[in-house]
């Protein structure tokens, strides 16, 4: 009888191909831009709060016309107050990250400064 020899296992380097690697690389990458598309869809909820906002009637809306300014209609809707004040609140109100405004935007203007007519 004739005697069968197994060779030992050959240990196989693992190489890795372009295509291998824009593979690997794609795997790795699939759930940094399926985070990113999930924070730019749901990007509107970080303006949510728990606060309760304006109450109902506690504000009245003004659209701004051509050539007006906050301050323009600061002095109009409350000319017995400091205009440095009334523009402040009206940006605090409607959260303007200036005191820019254009024509055709609506302002709500708080009600303290309102004739309340």
């Amino acid at each position: 009888m004739s005697t069968i020899e197994f060779a030992a296992p050959v240990a196989t380097r693992l190489r890795l191909t372009a295509r291998g690697r824009r593979v690997l690389a794609w795997l790795v990458a699939l759930p940094v831009v399926a985070a990113l598309a999930v924070g730019v869809i749901s990007g509107g909820s970080a303006l949510a709060s728990r606060e309760p906002g304006a109450a109902a009637g506690s504000f009245e809306m003004v659209t701004v016309m051509a050539g007006e300014s906050l301050w323009s209609i600061a002095e109009e809707v409350a000319p017995q107050d400091d205009p440095r004040d009334v523009v402040d609140a009206i940006m605090r109100l409607n959260t303007l990250p200036g005191a820019q405004v254009s024509a055709g935007q609506r302002l709500a203007i708080p009600a303290e400064y309102t004739s309340g007519e």
